[in-house]
């Protein structure tokens, strides 16, 4: 038997490192700047401020702007038509909207301080106002085609009754898809305190596809695609019909409605659908890229906000019936004297309440 603890071994690891270092030469390696990650949004100080002050001040404008709308049409002492009821609603979403601005001003300006409940419930009223908003906007579209495109099938229908239906199923289908809110928390990121969506790192990806494409397809693609050939049918049929400029004179702000909400809404769809292309990897991107769409969602995102101040404006501009009713409740309240009204003004005022609302 060979004694092991006899023989000796002798290494030269000198060469076997020479060797090792000559084949693995690290100063040689080139990081690849597609996987850098890319910086995270941050938003300036100067941004922040002034985001915050633009927040308030929308506030400031469309509480008492939908309260308004909300008292004339409420008070009103006739049935309310669909039209006028799905208007009221609209007012209650975009009062609901304004609310959660205080929120989002404070917690841009010094982070979320309100705690997890708050920020799961603020951002489902804010989803809840945003699903219901265009929603109703829809029904306003196909309420209107049912009356100038199908007059003689709404005579033979319960319209107000169904419109009640109607606003019962649009706030049930805008808390459904409100609900995604509850993924929402706030957690500290970079030292700041946000709310914003947290989702489980192994299906991030997957529910955030999921949430976007709901967000997009039924808060935006559907209802736009409802609403544009309803009024161009109606649009129509109005130039073809005579005297129809009172009937026009009816649908300006409604028209002018949808047209606000597109122009408010749309660039931000834009942007979040850009972002949802990055996330996805359908589109290829860069860190120039993905910090110029983020910047885009926050900023289009405000003026998608600045909508819930937009529709009392235009009653109150556009709408001649909304003025007189207005003119009416003031009076009652002692606000404005009481005038005396013409054979003349009388006669247009009883052509104008056979119109629609507007």
């Amino acid at each position: 038997m060979i004694d092991l603890s006899s023989v000796s071994y002798t290494i030269d690891f000198g060469s076997a490192y020479d060797e090792l270092n000559f084949t693995y030469n690290y100063t040689d390696f080139v990081l690849n700047p597609d996987t850098i990650p890319c910086e995270p949004f941050t938003i300036p100080a100067v941004a922040a401020v002034f985001i915050s002050i633009f927040y308030i001040a929308v506030f400031l404008l469309a509480i008492p702007g939908n309260l308004v709308v909300a008292l004339v049409i409420g008070l009103s002492k006739q049935a309310l038509p669909p039209s006028d009821l799905y208007l009221l609603h609209l007012g209650v979403a975009d009062l609901l909207l304004a609310i959660t601005l205080p929120f989002w001003s404070t917690s841009i300006s010094k982070g979320w301080v309100f705690g997890d409940a708050l920020c799961k419930i603020v951002t489902i009223v804010q989803e809840l106002s945003f699903y219901s908003s265009i929603l109703f906007l829809t029904c306003i579209s196909v309420d209107r085609y049912t009356v100038i495109v199908r007059a003689m099938e709404t005579r033979r229908s319960n319209r107000r009754l169904v419109s009640w239906g109607i606003c019962a199923a649009v706030w049930s289908v805008g808390a459904l898809l409100s609900l995604p809110g509850l993924l929402y928390s706030s957690f500290s990121s970079s030292g700041h305190m946000v709310c914003a969506e947290f989702y489980d790192p192994g299906s991030a990806d997957e529910w955030r596809l999921a949430t976007r494409v709901l967000r997009h397809s039924l808060g935006f693609v559907v209802p736009l695609a409802v609403m544009l050939p309803c009024y161009g049918v109606t649009i129509q049929r109005l130039l073809r019909i005579r005297g129809g400029l009172q009937r026009q004179r009816a649908m300006r702000v409604i028209v002018f409605v949808v047209v606000a909400f597109l122009l408010c809404w749309t660039p931000y769809h834009i942007a979040v659908m850009t972002d949802t292309f990055f996330r996805a990897r359908i589109v290829q991107y860069g860190c120039a890229a993905r910090m110029a769409v983020d910047r885009a969602v926050l900023a289009t995102h405000s003026l998608g906000l600045l909508h819930s101040c937009v529709n009392p404006v235009l009653y109150a501009f556009v709408g001649e019936k909304f003025r007189r009713r207005l003119q009416q409740l003031m009076r009652k309240m002692g606000v404005l004297e009481r005038t005396s009204v013409s054979r003349g003004s009388r006669s247009s005022l009883s052509s104008e309440v056979t119109s629609t609302f507007m």
